[in-house]
């Protein structure tokens, strides 16, 4: 969305409300091809696996007993994870997606979906094309129904017709749309167990930034950060959900997206003033060294049921 219709990420791109769908397309085409590839030429010499990682927040019902809103975080999270992994787990976009898609289309007058097809042959290509999931995850948000006026436009944004939603009480130690939830992970990995028939994940990032750079380099949230997040895989592994491995976000500083080097998520603070980039160890380093030797928490007490 925001590298092929918003145009805040490269390519930058404002492509209106069919850019990204068509972008999205090819990339699961793509990846498809990329793993018939292998499978046919190198898995029977090699033994290796080839999957896609996929970045996803958690949208969670602002009232879990309102249909309305467990409605609206069901169309999040599919908008969302499912965009890219139903048509590779189960062979075709999510149904809530073609539905909403398809009848924002209609009212605009077009003859077709702004959301591409499969063919017939291309879901079964497709389906399937994943020894593993790889997921991104860093945040949570409340989902809540929202109907848009018409526009002649439309964009994924509002075909989703829902608002995001935050809790003030939330910690908030990265940039604004970055809140400490914890138990957000849990849900969202016991759904791809779910929907996806309980794949061999790996967690290829997950971490925060700092909203003000800590001179002092006591980065205390970013601990608390870690603690949560990787206590609640510990308990979805618990719900037996197939998490292999975890892998934190960032070891360095570095350029991230449009934000440049203003955001830091790493565990060593790089001074990018100095023409030698020296490399400082936050405090994380040294926790994240003690659960890394343990291979979990050292100590016991640190695991909340």
């Amino acid at each position: 969305e925001k590298g092929y219709e918003t145009g805040e990420h490269a390519p930058g791109l404002k492509l209106g409300g069919g850019g990204a769908y068509k972008a999205a397309h090819h990339i699961i085409k793509t990846h498809a091809k990329v793993w018939h590839s292998y499978n046919n030429k190198w898995r029977s010499k090699q033994q290796g696996m080839v999957g896609i990682s996929l970045t996803s927040s958690w949208g969670e019902p602002v009232d879990p007993h309102s249909q309305t809103d467990r409605d609206a975080a069901e169309r999040y999270i599919q908008f969302h994870l499912g965009w890219f992994a139903n048509p590779i787990y189960r062979g075709d976009y999510p149904e809530i997606m073609k539905n909403y898609v398809g009848r924002k289309s209609a009212q605009q007058g077009l003859g077709t979906s702004r959301l591409p097809t499969f063919s017939v042959q291309e879901k079964t290509y497709i389906k399937g094309t994943s020894d593993f999931l790889g997921i991104g995850h860093f945040t949570t948000c409340y989902a809540i129904q929202k109907s848009f006026p018409f526009l002649q436009v439309s964009s994924y944004h509002t075909d989703r017709e829902l608002a995001e939603l935050v809790d003030p009480k939330w910690p908030a130690p990265g940039p604004n749309w970055l809140y400490s939830v914890p138990w957000g992970f849990r849900r969202l990995l016991n759904f791809i167990k779910t929907q996806y028939g309980n794949p061999l994940i790996y967690v290829t990032e997950n971490g925060v930034s700092e909203k003000v750079q800590c001179t002092q380099l006591c980065d205390e949230w970013r601990i608390e950060y870690l603690k949560g997040y990787i206590n609640e895989i510990l308990k979805a592994l618990n719900d037996g959900v197939n998490v292999k491995g975890y892998t934190a976000w960032s070891l360095l500083d570095k350029f991230e997206w449009n934000k440049g080097f203003s955001e830091r998520f790493g565990f060593y603070h790089i001074d990018f003033e100095n023409k030698n980039k020296p490399r400082y160890p936050k405090a994380s380093v040294d926790y994240y060294k003690k659960i890394i030797s343990a291979n979990g928490f050292p100590n016991p007490r640190e695991v909340m049921s």
